[in-house]
């Protein structure tokens, strides 16, 4: 096995896919849950990376198309959120309402039957590009959160860490005339709210009064290098990689695909929708996740 070096790359959000002649073939849900199985037999110890196409049946929305082009205005920048007040104004102004959509979100059947695939000893690790923790919730025990954790914030200055139920009880408490708007919800708990914020009161650390965050990689930050590690490790360890729900436009989750090639692990796809892989992926399934995963686990 080749001894691989890598440095962490920022969290970045400008990746586009090259253009195609013609758009991906669509599998039917059985016929990409035959293949999906035939993979697993062949590879039946597997490092699996989640993305967003996971949780939107549980009612989370996606940033990307099946083109991986942006749906909505991109997310904020780490450096943005820091140096920026007007910018943490507007993030938790408008996280009052997006966030509940993430806190009361449930596991949907893809969650469940990644799940599966561990009980069944088919995967050795879930590297999750997800801050949800649904699959957590869903039963999987070996999970790797790649973004972090949506529910907890951190004190970028003294490390201070508290639910984030308690920072949203707070501004809520210090902005009651917030409570009345309503938007639509966007991902990581953002909403498409587009008002006034100048009002807006945050709600700091309550031991050193430094910027509150959540515990989550924002875009231009850096996935911390023993989460890089401890997949890397997996996927060494593992026959090959499932990919699912992910059109791995972002580096941090792309790089297992590279890693993998280096390592002359195969690679297999699910995603409903192209993605940065189609030149590295031996399967590449475009096809509805759930019910794929169910027609493959039905036969393995």
């Amino acid at each position: 096995m080749p001894v691989i070096t890598h440095r962490t790359r920022p969290f970045s959000s400008n990746q586009r896919l090259p253009k195609l002649d013609r758009p991906p073939v669509l599998h039917a849900p059985e016929q990409a849950g035959e293949l999906l199985a035939d993979f697993i037999h062949r590879y039946p110890n597997l490092m699996i990376l989640t993305g967003a196409g996971v949780s939107t049946d549980s009612g989370i929305p996606d940033y990307r198309d099946g083109e991986g082009a942006w749906k909505r205005k991109q997310p904020v920048q780490h450096r943005e959120f820091m140096d920026n007040y007007e910018t943490r104004q507007r993030y938790w102004g408008r996280s009052l309402i997006g966030w509940p959509v993430i806190r009361n979100a449930k596991p949907n059947p893809s969650h469940f039957h990644i799940a599966e695939l561990e009980l069944r000893n088919h995967s050795s690790l879930v590297v999750t590009q997800n801050v949800d923790r649904l699959h957590q919730k869903a039963g999987t025990q070996g999970v790797s959160d790649l973004h972090g954790r949506a529910d907890e914030v951190l004190c970028m200055s003294c490390g201070y860490r508290c639910r984030r139920d308690d920072v949203h009880e707070r501004c809520a408490d210090l902005n009651p005339a917030f409570q009345k708007y309503k938007a639509e919800t966007a991902p990581d708990g953002d909403a498409d709210l587009n008002v006034d914020f100048s009002s807006f009161k945050l709600a700091d650390c309550p031991q050193c009064s430094g910027i509150l965050k959540p515990d989550v990689v924002f875009f231009g930050d850096y996935v911390p290098k023993q989460r890089v590690d401890l997949a890397l490790d997996a996927l060494k360890a593992s026959d090959g990689l499932l990919v699912i729900g992910s059109s791995l436009m972002v580096f941090s989750g792309f790089r297992f695909c590279r890693y993998a090639k280096e390592f002359g692990k195969p690679i297999a796809t699910l995603n409903l929708g192209r993605t940065r892989a189609e030149d590295l992926a031996d399967l590449k399934l475009n096809a509805r996740i759930g019910e794929t995963l169910k027609a493959s686990l039905d036969q393995l």
